[in-house]
Order: C-alpha cells, then structure tokens, then sequence
C-alpha cells in the first residue's frame, strides 16, 4: 500500500496535539513496524531519554531509520516510545549501520535523519564505495561529492590507467602504444591524481 509506513503514527498525531500524545491502539503493530531487524543491514539508532539513563535505566529500542517516511514521523515515534516523560531528552546511545560521522548521541536533526535515510536506501554496492572512500579520506564529504570523485571500480590500478588512456587517446596509433610504459603511466596517476581503495577509484580533487 502507498505510504504505508507508520501512516498510522502519522494520523493519529496529525489529530491531537503534541502535548496530548496518546499511543494508537495498534502501538504494537508501530513498534513492530519500525523495530530494528539486526540482519536487515539497515541504519539504526538505540533510542533512549537523558533521564533514564541518569536513573539508572536504558529502556529504549534499536529504531530502524528507514522505516519513517521523513525526520518528524520518526521523532513522533521517539515521543510516542518515551510517552511516560512529559518532556523527553531524547539519548542516542548507540548506532549501525551509518558512518561515524553522521552520529551524535544527543542531537539529531533533519538533514542528518535525510543523509542516513539516502545512505540507507543505497544499493549495497554504492554503500560499499562511500565506505571506502571514507576509510581513505575522512567521513567529512557529502554524498554528493563523493559521487562526483568515483571513477568505477577496477581490478588495479593499471587497468583503470589504461581505460584512462583509451578514453582520452583513443586515436593513438597501435605502434605507438607498444612503446607506452603503462605501469609507469599508472604509477604517475596514482601518485598525483587518484586514489585506488579496495578496487575503487576516487580522483583526489
């Protein structure tokens, strides 16, 4: 069904106001929908209050992100999750499946829950490449860039090298490329222009 997810969350709080939160009378089926399955791979955040924890109790849940239609269906949930606090400090205390870089144990905002939830809807392959660009050079670069600067994944440096040459010189004579060092060309790319990670290719700029 269109929109399914949490469209029950959805209609019951676009009903009440904020400070007369009531849980559905399907609360099960909710925590259901949008518990985290640990095999599923997808991004997720233990969800629990400041002050349980300072009480001495972690009661929460492992939330699954990409189970919420958008960043204020999922902090309905947080309330609803925590509806014995009047006024809930919402504590993230652990996470998976997302970079480090996008986790913050007390603040979580719009734009961070919109990156998770693009990172989440990935291909397990376009999440393997942002890994790998992130293990090379930091987790501070947008999707967006990291995109721009992948170059596919090769078996080596040399092979991508000379795709490289065939894209850009395709014209050259066969004789000539006999006497082209291509290890050296490639050696040269590697050095100054590219990054090779785990197969992948970044351009370093």
């Amino acid at each position: 069904m269109e929109n399914s997810k949490s469209q029950c969350t959805i209609e019951v709080m676009n009903s009440i106001y904020p400070e007369k939160r009531v849980r559905p009378e399907n609360w099960a089926e909710v925590v259901e929908e949008h518990k985290y399955d640990y095999t599923s791979g997808n991004p997720a955040l233990y969800v629990g209050t400041y002050h349980k924890y300072n009480c001495g109790s972690i009661d929460g849940m492992w939330v699954d992100l990409t189970s919420f239609l958008d960043y204020d269906d999922f902090i309905e949930f947080c309330y609803l999750l925590h509806i014995d606090e009047e006024d809930p400090e919402f504590m993230y205390q652990d996470y998976e499946n997302f970079p480090y870089k996008w986790y913050s144990e007390g603040f979580f905002d719009e734009d961070t829950f919109d990156k998770i939830a693009e990172y989440g809807n990935m291909c397990e392959e376009d999440r393997l490449m942002c890994d790998a660009f992130n293990e090379h050079y930091g987790e501070d670069y947008p999707l967006d860039e990291i995109r721009q600067r992948f170059h596919g994944k090769w078996d080596s440096e040399v092979e991508y090298a000379e795709q490289l040459l065939n894209d850009c010189y395709s014209d050259m004579p066969e004789f000539a490329r006999r006497y082209f060092d291509m290890e050296q060309f490639a050696r040269d790319l590697f050095a100054y222009d590219y990054t090779f990670v785990d197969g992948y290719v970044f351009s370093d700029y």
